[in-house]
């Protein structure tokens, strides 16, 4: 394999904080390696490093020469003023440079050059740059090429940048999160196109599935060193874990070892200079290895929630629009108790909105929405983010309160909660500005469940979280005893956590789907197949499809189909008990005439109830 990159102990740090230490890594033709490590770490630390935006203290960074590199930001920024298209030219690469030159040289007296430019522009293929730009625009859905970039909301910026990224066609991409704020389906074509390209990737992201389907290397940063795994993140898994326990067994071993030798250091310090060097030496380095403590922190998510009653939220015919654009249509549904809910859907099509209407931040133009009396809310939304960057993180939580009472009666202070989310008394007496992307969204995360909710209301919660946080929380809402709404585009995380979604389709359009979203892609792929075969000219076919096109059940008619199971067996059981004792001869006149009597109406029951049952079956 042709090397693009090498890395050889490259050492960065802020201050007293050292981020990583002499770490080494390559990255050849080919690979597509993964890099995982807990928030403030330096993920996106090293990331810029390696695209030349930030400096290091020490080490070497070497790209083969004329290697092309795309590189796509966390979060990307653009001058004001500019739109879709000059955005795409903005970010100087040699094609766009040379276009500028190209456009100089036109308007000089004389051309100076102008041989020498069209060669190389043909060379180069320059001539193709604006069309090559709008097309990989148009598959990133992005039409509207004049449109200002100030209007763009945070996903159509980021496929703006990742349209900028794939331009070039690297040789090596290097991508920050750039799954964060796409939408399903953006997540899922660039997973596709990436999986089918060969190019090397060197990437940061969250979405699990994503790094599962796309890399086949992972490297982790963990206590400021570097390891390295051939294989995908589900191989990553297992060996992080057989690393951790081998390195406990290690620490174990030489703690049994040092004791000994302590002693026999401690032992007749008169002959200490007869002693074997060998072993003194060996003894200060066991010391070493029985020292050390496995940096195994993770975020503790011990909140309890309040009680929470049997009403939780009714909307009743819920409509809202803005100008042409439908959110809610005659929309109605009853939220039920310990209900965990998932909303998909892509972007612009209402789920904030809806969101901010349960919340009371936006009003709907008619309906009504009529909330328990014991509901208490705990909503993570993007707008809460905002922190005074020049206060200190211990006053972020004190603002709150100074002491934070659980369920079950503990009493924390500000200080132990926050040391509960990974933030350490030094870190506690520093300034927001200083947290990195995914400590700030933790400190967000702290502040909303400090308040003890029983309805957690989830908009994008897993942006920017380590994937060691998301494994914790997602562990703490399938516990969670109360309700959740998530609105997500992390497919791993609604695959665990939720029980159904509500699926916005745009326009008004929502339909309630019984399943998590690896179900409801299946279902879509399936549907899509159906809708496919059915197209075809084929006219029995094409009648059986459609006719077999049936609605699925909503999250209440399955409720509703497993109970009417369990009560159809159980009046089956008591009409064979009661048929057995009317076939028994041991029963009084009372008894008889009192069988005789319900026998009939367990008959109708049983009717009516597997009636029921085989209409929800059709929708199975």
């Amino acid at each position: 394999m042709t090397p693009y990159l090498q890395v050889d102990n490259l050492t960065k740090s802020f201050g007293n904080l050292v981020l990583f230490e002499n770490i080494s890594f390559g990255v050849a033709e080919g690979q597509r390696i993964g890099l995982i490590a807990k928030n403030g770490s330096g993920k996106s630390t090293l990331l810029n490093i390696l695209a030349g935006r930030e400096g290091y203290d020490g080490g070497s960074i070497v790209y083969r020469r004329d290697l092309r590199v795309g590189y796509l930001e966390q979060d990307p920024r653009y001058p004001s003023g500019l739109t879709v298209l000059e955005a795409c030219f903005h970010h100087g690469n040699n094609t766009v440079e040379l276009i500028k030159e190209y456009e100089r040289c036109m308007a000089t007296d004389g051309n100076p050059g102008l041989d020498d430019l069209l060669a190389r522009m043909e060379h180069e293929k320059a001539w193709e740059y604006e069309q090559k730009v709008k097309q990989i625009l148009s598959q990133l859905k992005i039409f509207n090429f004049n449109q200002p970039v100030d209007q763009l909301s945070g996903g159509q910026l980021k496929r703006v940048a990742l349209a900028n990224a794939l331009i070039t066609e690297p040789e090596l991409l290097i991508l920050d999160e750039p799954t964060n704020h796409l939408d399903l389906d953006m997540t899922e074509w660039l997973e596709d196109y990436l999986s089918r390209t060969k190019l090397s990737l060197l990437m940061v992201t969250h979405d699990r599935y994503f790094l599962d389907r796309v890399c086949s290397e992972i490297i982790e940063i963990d206590n400021r060193q570097l390891y390295q795994y051939k294989g995908n993140y589900s191989y990553y898994l297992e060996k992080r874990q057989e690393r951790i326990d081998a390195k406990n067994a290690e620490i174990e071993r030489a703690n049994n070892l040092y004791r000994t030798e302590l002693d026999w250091m401690r032992r007749m310090p008169q002959a200490r200079g007869h002693k074997a060097r060998y072993r003194e030496e060996a003894f200060y380095e066991l010391e070493k290895v029985a020292k050390q403590r496995m940096r195994n922190d993770n975020v503790k998510l011990e909140v309890k929630a309040s009680y929470i009653g049997s009403k939780i939220f009714e909307a009743d015919h819920l409509c809202k629009r803005f100008g042409d654009l439908k959110i809610l249509d005659d929309f109605s549904y009853i939220f039920a108790r310990y209900e965990k809910m998932g909303i998909v859907g892509n972007n612009g099509t209402g789920k904030s909105t809806f969101i901010k209407i349960l919340m009371g931040e936006e009003k709907p133009d008619s309906g009504t929405l009529d909330i328990g009396e014991t509901v208490r809310f705990g909503y993570y939304s993007q707008e809460g983010l905002q922190f005074d960057d020049q206060m200190k993180v211990i006053d972020v939580v004190q603002q709150i309160a100074e002491v934070i009472e659980f369920a079950d009666g503990r009493r924390l202070t500000a200080s132990q909660f926050l040391q509960h989310f990974l933030f350490t008394p030094e870190t506690q007496h520093s300034y927001v500005y200083k947290l990195s992307g995914g400590e700030r969204r933790r400190l967000y995360l702290c502040t909303v469940l400090m308040r003890n909710p029983n309805f957690l209301v989830l908009d994008e919660p897993t942006n920017d979280l380590d994937i060691i946080t998301l494994n914790v929380l997602e562990e703490y809402l399938r516990n969670f005893k109360g309700c959740v709404i998530v609105v997500s585009h992390d497919r791993y995380f609604m695959d665990k956590v939720v029980d159904h979604l509500l699926v916005f389709n745009g326009q008004g359009d929502i339909r309630d789907f019984p399943g998590n979203y690896s179900d409801y892609r299946d279902w879509k792929e399936a549907r899509a197949k159906k809708e496919r075969e059915a197209a075809k000219p084929q006219e029995e076919k094409t009648a059986r499809v459609r006719l077999n096109e049936k609605r699925k059940m909503s999250f209440k008619e399955r409720r509703e189909f497993e109970q009417l199971e369990q009560e159809i067996a159980e009046l089956e059981k008591e009409k064979s008990q009661i048929e057995e004792g009317l076939c028994s001869g041991t029963l009084s006149v009372e008894e008889l005439t009192e069988k005789s009597k319900r026998l009939p109406i367990l008959n109708d029951l049983i009717d009516e109830k597997t009636m029921r049952w085989l209409e929800l079956s059709e929708m199975a």
